[in-house]
C-alpha cells in the first residue's frame, strides 16, 4: 500500500521527489562496484595503497545547489551547501544533504569506467594455491613465507599484532581472470570462494582442511549468508562455452566440508533467463532469482518449495516478486501490473505474501540493507533522486534517513541479475534500532543512525588521513575496521553503542605487511574471535608470475 504524505509539511521543491512522508532534500548519484561474476580486463590497475580496503578515491562531482543547512565544522559541509555524492567505479555511495534525507539526482551515465569488460574465459583448475603460513598464530613465529616471500612481520613495531598467515592464488588468469566473491568465518575454520574452488582453511595456522570443486563456472553465491547449521548454495555453469546457462545449483556443508545436492534449476516459462542467478538464504530456504522469473528450494535437500512465477500472486495488487533478499526473514521485491514495485514479506516455505509495501509512482528498490527491521535504498531514476527508509511489516512507511555529510556504501556491480544484499560498509543493529554508515572519503567517521526518529544520533571519526567502515554489532560494541595508510596497517576499532571515544582492539602491523594488506582487491572483511580475514573478492590474475594475494589474516 502506499502511504500518503504526512499532513501538514512544507511542499517538496521542484525536481525533488520523494518517498510519501517528511519532504527533504538532498542530492547525488552512485556508481557501483565491481560485479564478481563479471569477467575483469586483464590490466586493471590495483587499487591506490593507503586509499582504504581496496577502493581508490573517486573524484569529486560539483556542488551547485545551495541549501539551508547547519553548521560546518570537521566532517560537515560548509553552511548553505549541499553535499555532493563522490563515488569510484569501484564504490557506490550514497549521499544525504544537510537537513535531508538520502535522495539523488544527476544523468544516467555511469561512465566508461563504471563497469567491467567482459574478456576471454578463465582456465578449468583455477584456485587457490597453499600459500605460506607466515606465523603460527601463538606469537612465536618467525614470519617467514616460503621462497621470495618476505617476512610479513618483519616490520612490526612496538604494540603493533602480527600477520598469522596468508594464502595466495599462482595459477595464471588469462583474459579477465576469476571471480572470489565470498569468505565464510565457521567456528575454527574459514571458507573462501574463489572461482571454481571452495577451500576451508584452519583460522589458526591456514592449514587446508578440505577443498570442494565445482563442475563449471560459478556464476552465483551467497557472500554472507549460511542456513543455521552452516549450509550454502552455489551456483555455476551448466557448460564451458559462453552460451552456457547458469542453472546449475550445489550444496556447500561448511561445517562439515562436504558438498551436498546438486540439482539444475528448472526453467518456469519461456522467458526464464538463466544467465546469472541471484541467491538469498532463509533459514532452510535458498531463493534462487534471475531475469524473468524466481523459485526457491530447501537448502538441507534440495527440494523445490515454490515458484512464484506460477502461482497467483497472494497480494491484492497482483504483484510478483522478481528478486528477493534474504536472513533472518525473506524479503521480495515485486514487479506490478502497472510497472510499479512493490516490496512484500514472503513465507520462506510457501512463498505466499505476509505483508506488502507499494512504492510510490517511479520509484524502486535497489538495495536492502537489513531485513529485520526492514530498511531499503529506494531510487527515482526519472528525477534521479534516492532514499533510504525503513518501512514495517505492517506495510507502513515507518521513516526516511537524515544528516549532516555524504555517507558511503560500497555495493558490487550487477548487470544481468538484480542482487538486493551486495553491499559492504553499512551494519543495521535490530537490537537497538540503530543503522551505521561512514562518510565517504579520507578523514572520514562512521555516523549512527536511529531508526525509530531516521535522525543521526552519534558521530566517531577516523582520524586525519584515515578512513573507518564499521563491520558489525557485537558484546555492546559496534566494531570497524580502520584501513592503513602507505606502510601503516589497519586496525580493528570498537565504540560503545553508546557512541564514546574508539578503543584499538587489533593493531595490524606495519611494512611489509601493510604494502599487502593495503593493496587487496575489494576485499571481504570479517572480524571473529579477535582474528581479521581480509580476502579478494576478484582474482585479476598475475601478470608477472608472481603469487596473487588471496587471503590474509591477522590476530594477536
Amino acid at each position: 500500500m502506499t502511504v500518503p504524505p504526512q499532513p501538514n509539511q512544507p511542499p517538496v521543491p521542484d525536481g525533488y521527489g520523494h518517498l510519501p512522508g517528511p519532504p527533504q532534500q538532498g542530492y547525488g548519484r552512485p556508481h557501483a562496484g565491481p560485479n564478481p561474476y563479471a569477467q575483469q580486463p586483464p590490466h586493471a590497475g590495483a587499487p591506490h595503497p593507503g586509499h582504504g580496503y581496496g577502493y581508490p578515491q573517486p573524484p569529486t562531482v560539483p556542488q551547485p545547489y545551495p541549501v539551508p543547512g547547519g553548521p560546518g565544522g570537521p566532517g560537515k559541509p560548509p553552511r548553505g551547501k549541499r553535499t555532493a555524492l563522490v563515488a569510484a567505479a569501484v564504490a557506490a555511495a550514497l549521499a544525504l544533504g544537510t537537513g535531508g534525507y538520502f535522495v539523488l539526482a544527476g544523468d544516467d551515465n555511469d561512465g566508461a569506467g563504471g563497469k567491467p569488460a567482459a574478456q576471454g574465459s578463465a582456465p578449468a583448475d583455477a584456485g587457490p594455491s597453499a600459500g605460506p603460513s607466515v606465523d603460527k598464530g601463538d606469537g612465536k613465529g618467525d614470519g617467514k613465507g616460503g621462497g621470495t616471500e618476505p617476512d610479513l612481520n618483519s616490520g612490526r613495531k612496538p604494540g603493533e599484532d602480527r600477520v598469522l598467515w596468508l594464502k595466495t592464488n599462482s595459477v595464471e588468469l588469462p583474459g579477465g581472470g576469476a571471480p572470489a566473491p565470498a569468505q565464510w568465518v565457521v567456528g575454527d575454520t574459514v571458507v573462501k570462494l574463489a572461482y571454481k574452488t571452495v577451500t576451508g582453511y584452519a583460522v589458526t595456522d591456514g592449514k587446508e582442511r578440505w577443498s570442494v570443486t565445482l563442475p563449471g563456472t560459478l556464476c552465483g553465491a551467497t557472500p554472507n549468508q549460511a542456513s543455521p547449521d552452516g549450509k550454502t548454495v552455489l551456483a555455476y555453469k551448466s557448460g564451458d562455452s559462453g552460451e552456457s546457462d547458469c542453472n546449475q545449483l550445489k550444496m556447500i556443508d561448511l561445517k562439515a566440508g562436504k558438498e551436498g545436492w546438486t540439482k539444475e534449476v528448472p526453467k518456469e516459462g519461456i522467458f526464464d533467463i538463466m544467465t546469472s542467478l541471484t541467491l538469498a538464504i532463509s533459514g532452510d530456504t535458498v531463493a534462487v532469482s534471475r531475469v524473468g522469473s524466481s523459485s526457491a528450494f530447501k537448502v538441507s535437500t534440495g527440494d523445490r518449495l515454490f515458484a512464484r512465477t506460477e502461482q497467483p500472486t497472494t497480494d491484492p495488487g497482483g504483484c510478483k516478486p522478481e528478486t528477493y533478499a534474504g536472513g533472518s526473514k525473506l524479503v521480495a521485491v515485486a514487479r506490478c501490473p502497472d510497472a510499479g514495485e512493490e516490496l512484500q514479506g514472503a513465507d520462506p516455505v510457501t512463498g505466499r505474501t505476509t505483508w506488502h509495501y507499494r512504492l510510490p509512482t517511479g520509484w524502486r528498490v535497489s538495495k536492502i540493507y537489513s531485513v529485520d527491521p526492514v530498511v531499503i535504498d529506494a531510487t527515482n531514476k526519472e528525477k534521479n533522486e534516492r532514499s533510504i527508509a525503513v518501512v514495517g511489516t505492517d506495510g507502513k512507511l515507518r521513516t526516511q534517513l537524515s544528516g549532516d555529510g555524504k555517507f558511503a556504501a560500497r555495493c558490487g556491480l550487477t548487470l544481468m541479475d538484480r542482487s538486493l544484499q551486495n553491499c559492504t560498509g553499512v551494519v543495521v543493529d535490530a537490537a537497538t534500532n540503530t543503522m551505521y554508515l561512514p562518510t565517504e572519503g579520507r578523514s572520514n567517521e562512521i555516523v549512527a543512525f536511529d531508526l525509530g526518529t531516521g535522525k543521526s544520533t552519534w558521530r566517531t571519526p577516523a582520524g586525519p588521513n584515515r578512513e573507518v567502515i564499521p563491520l558489525k554489532v557485537e558484546n555492546g560494541q559496534l566494531y570497524g575496521y580502520l584501513a592503513g595508510d602507505d606502510d601503516k596497517g589497519g586496525e580493528v576499532l570498537s565504540v560503545p553503542l553508546g557512541g564514546g571515544k574508539a578503543t584499538t582492539v587489533l593493531r595490524n602491523p606495519s611494512a611489509p605487511a601493510a604494502k599487502v594488506e593495503n593493496t587487496m582487491l575489494s576485499p571481504q572483511i570479517d572480524f571473529v574471535d579477535g582474528r581479521l580475514f581480509l580476502s579478494s573478492t576478484h582474482l585479476a590474475g598475475s601478470r608477472d608470475g608472481s603469487p596473487e594475494k588471496l587471503l590474509m589474516v591477522f590476530g594477536k
